[in-house]
């Protein structure tokens, strides 16, 4: 069942890597100008994103919130109705070991931002919650929990759509991976075209601010860390020349091949990332802690639901919604396709629902694990009278995770060792978020292969300087105001992927459970087919067939079957009558045999339908082009062709079924 859907999307696949000038051109060329008024004017700059944003957070604030709770209801359907289908063909299994790859979930799902947030956030939620009073017990309760909330499986089924629309088309349909593929059941071949161009181009930018949000908390947070290390002085001029080690290291990757040592590191790093949770953990409250991770768990189900459509209407908290819940939503967002990408080519071979379950819920028992140990322990720091600590984590976040730190055993161990994992998920960021928008804006052979190393540099230098125009600016909070606002036209784009991703599964479904449950009929059918049927079956299924000729055969072969059947039926004294309704060349006929009586008598359906015209690689099929097929309906499910059956055929067919039907009983008591 892995078939390709559009043969000039592979016929005209170009055999080396070429850059596509339309996307790349205005891609580079907005991110250009967006810098350059920041550097230029950047109180103007600051003054009209806070606007902009206060504009979508009024009017678009309900489709963030509505879109982020549509998407994992969508993904949790999709995990469980398509469960079976691969991600690849039907033989593919695959490539990495379940632990390896789950390792590799890990990695995507952790970052530079998740040890700034998982002090930052709970000390703010504690200190002024968007509804309620602060620094009360149940203040304490949902600080955490709103971190969970922000970080958690949400966020994941933003990156599990994009991850299994791109896994899908690419692995299984072999068509291009990139986002447009994923919009081919709504455009057909038009994908190609100025419509695919502007889902690249709105994926792009997402994706660079998005990026950038990320660096520019990165080099807040790694500068803090060199201050205390090193006496590196906290500002712009440390944080530029912390942007510059990202270009550098992107661009020695991309013109050296080192990718599969900094993959390595990335999961050095979350094993080292790991050990920092557990020294707090066990040089901290052990027992507090653990029962707070409990307790959190038990919060967290039993708030979600209320919270994840919770868009505060009475009670509206403007700055709060746009700082949190609307940023977080939109850089998950920014995010999607950067991530799914390389969700999608770690996972080739895994079927849906292993691919759904892994990736809702092992980034999230991570996500879990840091989060209560760094969030409760800053909670109980504050709530045990540190007033200070608390004012320093939320109004300068990047100094709180750091000096947290400085209250356990072996402080300067654990700055540095936090500074190491924070500059290694900063540069391996960096390097992976220039790969992901260099093969965006390319034309690729497959999917395996990578955009050209002066695209990655391209892209690298591009994402740096927008980071220090957004630093400049307003520091992470222009970045914040910056993601939502790019972030919503890629919004859009994510609900076409999932209309374009439904109708692409349901066709392969309804295809499969009709062929399974005809194959018995088929199979009857070839034992009495005279010589040479099957070269007739060949020419009918790769060519097209016009609405008047399914008419005739309708007529001149179905419905003749049908009558013989029908004669013999009533020659043995059972009640079998035929129906028709005559077609034309602009009308499509059907006809069925109903044997019995009663209120549940056997039916044998059969319609003339237009359908799309199936495309194999071979010609080229427009999008809009029709065929015609002589399409089964019965009570007992199916709907394929019978096209390219004779009058013996039909018959075996009608008479297969008949047997399956009474065989259960339904015409005991009537035939």
């Amino acid at each position: 069942m892995s078939t390709v859907i559009d043969p000039e999307l592979t016929r005209d696949r170009v055999t080396q890597p070429r850059a596509k000038k339309s996307v790349l051109v205005v891609s580079v060329v907005a991110t250009v100008v967006v810098a350059a008024w920041a550097l230029i004017a950047p109180t103007n700059a600051e003054a009209t994103l806070g606007s902009v944003v206060g504009w979508i957070s009024n009017w678009f604030g309900w489709f963030y919130i509505l879109l982020a709770t549509a998407i994992l209801v969508f993904v949790v359907y999709v995990g469980m109705r398509y469960r079976r289908i691969r991600l690849g063909d039907d033989d593919d299994r695959p490539e990495y070991s379940t632990f390896a790859w789950a390792s590799m979930l890990f990695a995507a799902g952790i970052g530079t931002d998740v040890m700034f947030f998982a002090v930052a956030e709970p000390a703010s939620q504690y200190l002024a919650p968007p509804q309620g009073q602060g620094e009360t017990v149940d203040a304490a309760r949902e600080a955490t929990v709103w971190t969970l909330f922000h970080y958690g499986i949400t966020g994941w089924g933003m990156y599990a759509l994009m991850g299994v629309a791109l896994g899908y088309f690419a692995h299984r349909k072999k068509l291009p991976l990139a986002v447009r593929s994923a919009l081919y059941p709504l455009v057909g071949k038009r994908v190609r075209g100025p419509i695919g161009d502007v889902v690249d181009i709105a994926t792009v930018l997402g994706t660079i601010f998005g990026v950038a949000t990320s660096l520019g908390i990165g080099v807040v947070m790694l500068n803090v860390g060199l201050g205390v290390m090193f006496d590196v002085p906290q500002g712009i001029p440390a944080q530029i020349g912390l942007v510059v080690l990202a270009v550098v290291t992107a661009t020695v990757s991309a013109t050296t091949g080192v990718d599969r040592g900094i993959r390595l590191l990335s999961q050095l790093n979350v094993l080292l990332a790991i050990l920092l949770a557990l020294w707090i953990l066990v040089t901290g409250e052990t027992a507090f802690l653990l029962r707070a991770i409990t307790m959190n768990v038990g919060d967290f189900v039993s708030m979600f639901p209320g919270m994840t459509l919770d868009t505060m209407a009475y009670d509206h908290p403007t700055e709060w919604m746009s700082l949190w819940t609307l940023f977080f939503w939109a850089w998950w967002i920014a995010w999607a396709s950067f991530v799914g990408m390389f969700l999608a080519r770690i996972s080739k071979g895994r079927t849906i629902g292993q691919f759904m379950l892994g990736t809702l819920t092992i980034p999230f028992s991570y996500i879990v694990m840091w989060v209560s140990i760094f969030g409760n322990s800053a909670v109980k720091q504050i709530a045990d009278g540190d007033a200070a600590f608390g004012e320093m984590a939320t109004n300068q976040p990047e100094q709180g995770f750091y000096a947290l730190l400085q209250q356990y055993p072996g402080a300067l161990f654990l700055v540095g060792l936090s500074t190491f994992v924070g500059l290694l998920f900063y540069v391996t960021s960096a390097d992976s978020g220039a790969l992901v928008m260099a093969n965006l804006s390319s034309e690729l052979p497959d999917s395996e292969t990578d955009a050209r190393p002066w695209l990655r540099i391209l892209w690298a230098t591009a994402t740096g300087v927008l980071t220090i125009a957004m630093l400049v600016v307003g520091g992470i909070v222009a970045l914040q105001y910056a993601t939502i606002v790019m972030g919503l036209p890629f919004a859009i784009v994510m609900v076409l992927v999932m209309i374009g991703l439904h109708r692409a599964l349901e066709a392969e479904r309804t295809q499969t459970t009709a062929a399974r449950l005809s194959l018995a009929s088929h199979l009857v059918g070839r034992e009495g087919a005279h010589q040479g049927s099957w070269r007739r079956r060949v020419a009918n299924t790769f060519g097209t067939v016009s609405l008047k000729r399914a008419n005739q055969r309708l007529a001149s072969v179905v419905v003749p079957a049908l009558q013989e059947i029908a004669d013999a039926m009533t020659d043995e004294g059972r009640a079998a009558t035929v129906e028709v309704h005559d077609g034309g060349p602009h009308r499509p006929g059907s006809a069925r045999l109903v044997v019995g009586e009663g209120a549940a008598p056997f039916v044998w359906s059969v319609q003339v339908r237009q359908v799309a015209a199936p495309s194999y690689g071979a010609r080229m099929i427009e999008a809009d082009d029709r065929t015609a097929r002589l399409e089964v309906a019965l009570p007992t499910g199916g709907g394929y062709d019978v096209f390219a059956y004779d009058r013996e055929e039909v018959c075996h067919d009608v008479l297969d079924h008949l047997e399956r039907w009474s065989a259960a009983g339904v015409l005991a008591d009537q035939v």
